[in-house]
């Protein structure tokens, strides 16, 4: 059972199938919800065998609640772009264009890690947003963008790789302020530990590493 970050859902499906090929009669079942939710989910009790976090703060809460079976390997990095419309219509070139009067543009809220993310880029870069949306994932953010309720968003490169020609990247130099590092570790309470630390291995080895870079992830 592993616990993991909804924006890794496309990239650790794929890694799945490559372990249930390298480890015959094994299967891996997911929980994919925002970091928090599954943070909060393992302190209240729930049991599982690997967490993969899209934030450090997250997984600091599972550590300091005496959790983890190893220490946590920081396997991948994801940082944020901006989406627009195709074309993008409003033409939204840089960060500071996002505080342009009458832009309608989602971000994530706090303590989803896109949310925190944000933040410190306002906070680095002095210039505030207004949003018109805070969504509580990366993907309730694209869907604004590309349902037309926001002229822009704030998500994850990973994100806006998945979306395809649905939407415009911005790529903005203010986004490595905030870069947003992923960790995962095996739980003290897994009840497979030695498939645990296999599918560790796979998810920070070459072929997890392959498979994370085409997803938009960058390496730690």
């Amino acid at each position: 059972m592993v616990f993991a970050a909804v924006p890794l859902k496309a990239a650790f499906t794929l890694l799945a199938g490559k372990f249930q090929t390298d480890n015959p009669g094994a299967a891996v079942d997911f929980n994919f919800a925002t970091s928090s939710q599954l943070a909060n989910k393992l302190t209240q009790g729930a049991t599982a065998d690997v967490f993969a976090s899209a934030d450090s703060a997250q997984m600091d809460t599972v550590v300091k609640a005496g959790l983890t079976g190893s220490d946590p390997v920081n396997f991948a990095t994801n940082t944020l772009v901006i989406v627009t419309a195709p074309g993008d219509p409003k033409q939204i070139h840089s960060f500071a264009d996002l505080a342009k009067p009458g832009l309608r543009v989602a971000v994530c809220q706090s303590p989803v890690p896109c949310g925190v993310a944000t933040q410190l880029i306002e906070d680095h870069s002095g210039v505030q947003l207004n949003p018109a949306s805070e969504e509580s994932t990366v993907s309730a953010v694209l869907t604004k963008v590309t349902g037309g309720e926001a002229d822009a968003g704030l998500v994850y490169l990973s994100d806006a790789r998945k979306a395809g020609e649905a939407v415009d990247t911005v790529n903005f130099p203010e986004s490595t302020s905030a870069v947003t590092v992923y960790p995962i570790a095996i739980l003290k309470h897994a009840s497979q530990p030695a498939l645990a630390q296999k599918f560790v291995d796979l998810v920070t080895g070459p072929t997890g590493e392959k498979v994370l870079s085409q997803a938009g992830f960058a390496n730690p």
